[in-house]
């Protein structure tokens, strides 16, 4: 079995990246003029990952940022399982700890829907809390 990926899956992986980046630049945009601080963007330390690290009021705010073509017939929030929101939480703790914070730490996520910078943008505060263990 060939496990190399073929132009066309290639060129789709391509495309949700170039997506996702676009709408990463929108969500970054909406927050800063919804006064947030900006502290990271795709922020990576070994197998964590985040989308969107910011400050406002004394929290530090870790925002996940889900964008998809408006055609897209799955709801993006659905992407946000509880796995995800295991590494979600995983990586700020991470990035507390190696930038040795002592604020507190909201969970939100973005939707972005659309195209070509036009989004349609739904952000969620307090979208989900650390799970206990």
């Amino acid at each position: 079995m060939n496990k190399s990926l073929s132009s066309r899956q290639t060129s789709v992986m391509a495309k949700q990246t170039e997506i996702g980046k676009e709408g990463e630049a929108a969500a970054r945009k909406y927050l800063e003029e919804h006064g947030y601080t900006i502290l990271q963007m795709n922020w990576h330390w070994h197998h964590y990952e985040l989308d969107i690290v910011a400050a406002k009021a004394g929290e530090l705010v870790v925002v996940e940022v889900k964008t998809r073509v408006a055609d897209y017939w799955v709801d993006p929030a659905d992407a946000i399982d509880r796995g995800k929101i295991k590494r979600i939480v995983a990586a700020a703790d991470a990035y507390v700890r190696l930038n040795q914070l002592d604020w507190p730490v909201r969970f939100d996520i973005m939707i972005l829907l659309g195209s070509d910078g036009a989004y349609q943008i739904e952000h969620i505060e307090d979208a989900f809390y650390a799970p206990c263990r």
